[in-house]
């Protein structure tokens, strides 16, 4: 099936809901993607920081292969073995003490919005205080959630509860705390928002003022977790521990699965009845997501990141001394913005797809890199040799030193 007949298929029979690039994909190897017509693209987005292990990696495969040829699902009405082995995993390799499984970051935001409300409802509490510029997914309460007014736009009226306060603004929060206050809800970077980082001690200072307060801090690490950042939870960098921590996107490698985990303390509020999931934590996801952690784990994917995020930023400031368009670049590990003079990111994304470089634009001026962990230096020069091509095809290169900045 040729780009055109599935394009034209989708405008037919697909809700229009998405603006997608004119590029249809038939098979993947590693941090490639290969189109229907055969044209080849160096993946630096990994389906919105989703397929972790690159495409196509043998030990997802087999995974997939070998569960679906047993039992794909039976529901929760029963034990599952996969999915205590990855709850298991996930528990002691995290801060927390429980885990619950959905199919979604939208859903694993929606549980911990209900489990944070279920353990203040004792004492009336039941407003989440959260950041502007946040994004914690599409459906109703996520959505109220997100402190993005662009998102709200035809779907108010919102659940109430959500308290938009300024990111990076530790006074206004602590000042937006109320005896309605039941939780902080936060992404320890903002991804959506066009890769944020917080400052120094901000999250610390949050994590002391719920101590102090009896607040629960949910942490919303759907983008950043699973090795990304170069731990496995961005969190490990800050020094604090969450109550509650949200997991999805690469916690699959590309097959649907969401995750709640939480301190004990703050789980046992749910109770059988209290939350459920048909198809979350069925076999075939946490088989498929059990090969993804364990693989993680034993092909040292985490340091890997880590260094190859040291270079991926190091080579991209080096490209911003000689382009005047790059105003700022910051990362930490392969989570990695490149911010721009002029709203001029579309365009750049454009021009970066048809020289065979797959990234996005998560604002008019800021680019988003989010690779594959597997990836290699060569990949990484690759990219960046694209990119140049890419800026200079859009906006005008300059020989003056433009620095960039990081987090």
């Amino acid at each position: 099936m040729e780009t055109q007949t599935v394009a034209e298929l989708t405008e037919k029979y697909l809700m229009n809901t998405y603006k997608r690039a004119p590029v249809a994909f038939a098979s993947g190897q590693g941090a490639r993607l290969t189109d229907v017509e055969g044209k080849t693209y160096l993946d630096f987005l990994a389906g919105i920081a989703v397929s972790i292990l690159g495409h196509n990696h043998p030990r997802l495969t087999a995974a997939v292969q070998q569960q679906a040829a047993r039992v794909i699902h039976t529901s929760n009405l029963y034990l599952i073995p996969p999915q205590a082995q990855l709850a298991q995993w996930l528990v002691e390799h995290s801060a927390c003490d429980q885990a619950f499984f959905c199919n979604s970051g939208a859903e694993a935001n929606e549980a911990a919005i209900k489990l944070a409300r279920k353990f203040g409802a004792g004492e009336g509490r039941f407003e989440i205080l959260v950041a502007d510029q946040s994004f914690h997914g599409r459906t109703l309460a996520a959505l109220a959630a997100t402190a993005q007014p662009k998102y709200h736009k035809g779907f108010e009226p919102l659940p109430p509860g959500f308290v938009p306060v300024q990111w990076n603004d530790f006074s206004a929060l602590e000042a937006a705390v109320t005896p309605r206050t039941c939780a902080i809800m936060l992404e320890p970077i903002q991804g959506e928002g066009g890769l944020r980082f917080p400052s120094p001690g901000y999250l610390g200072t949050v994590r002391r003022l719920c101590d102090e307060r009896g607040l629960v801090l949910i942490l919303d690490e759907i983008q950043t977790g699973m090795g990304r950042t170069g731990r496995l939870f961005a969190y490990e960098h800050f020094g604090i521990e969450p109550d509650i921590l949200t997991l999805a996107k690469a916690l699959g490698g590309g097959v649907p699965i969401g995750a709640v985990l939480a301190k004990k303390h703050v789980a046992q509020a749910f109770q059988p009845g209290d939350h459920g999931s048909t198809f979350g934590g069925n076999f075939l996801a946490c088989a498929a997501s059990f090969a993804v952690v364990t693989t993680i784990e034993q092909d040292g994917l985490i340091q890997h990141a880590a260094e190859l995020g040291t270079y991926l930023v190091d080579q991209l400031r080096t490209l911003a001394r000689t382009h005047s368009a790059i105003t700022e670049v910051r990362g930490l590990g392969l989570m990695v913005a490149v911010e721009l003079s002029t709203e001029t990111a579309p365009q750049v994304v454009d021009a970066a797809r048809e020289r065979g470089l797959l990234l996005n634009a998560v604002q008019p001026n800021t680019l988003r890199l989010v690779p594959p962990l597997v990836i290699t230096r060569q990949d990484v020069d690759e990219a960046v040799r694209i990119l140049a091509e890419s800026l200079a095809s859009v906006t005008q290169p300059v020989t003056t030193a433009v620095v960039g900045h990081g987090s």
